[in-house]
């Protein structure tokens, strides 16, 4: 899946332009939505973010790794930059603890997210996509 140039600067900026993407998991006590400030797109076929609170989210995830990441931002659709200002991008995630694609998300941080004292303690975690779709259902690019 080829993403446009200009999802992809959205998803990068998100945190920093007030827009995070969400992401939703499932787990034993039903599901659960965290905002992640590392979010990127990794390239074609994946997202990726790096996991550095290791709460719900992860326990989740390690259960049962399909996710959903959400980015919203109408700000973009009213600027005509967007077509639809919701989009969603469903995946199977993989947990990458140490190795290449550990170091390689981590490469990829904002300062913001790499010089936390412990940050270099996180998982990265990679999100093979299956599906993108904006809110009503129209594949993205």
């Amino acid at each position: 899946m080829a993403f446009s140039e200009t999802i992809r600067n959205l998803i990068q900026d998100a945190w920093d332009d007030g827009y995070p993407c969400l992401v939703g998991t499932e787990g034993e006590n039903g599901p659960n939505i965290s905002p992640k400030g590392s979010m990127m797109i990794f390239d074609d076929d994946h997202l990726a973010y790096w996991e550095r609170s290791k709460k719900t989210a992860l326990a989740n995830v390690q259960k049962d790794p399909r996710v959903v990441v959400v980015y919203s931002n109408m700000a973009a659709q009213r600027d005509k930059r967007l077509e639809s200002g919701i989009l969603r991008i469903y995946g199977v995630a993989e947990l990458h603890e140490a190795g290449p694609i550990h170091d390689a998300i981590f490469a990829r941080l904002p300062p913001r997210e790499s010089t936390h004292v412990g940050a270099d303690t996180g998982i990265g975690v990679l999100i093979k996509i299956t599906r993108a779709e904006d809110v009503r259902g129209k594949p993205i690019k």
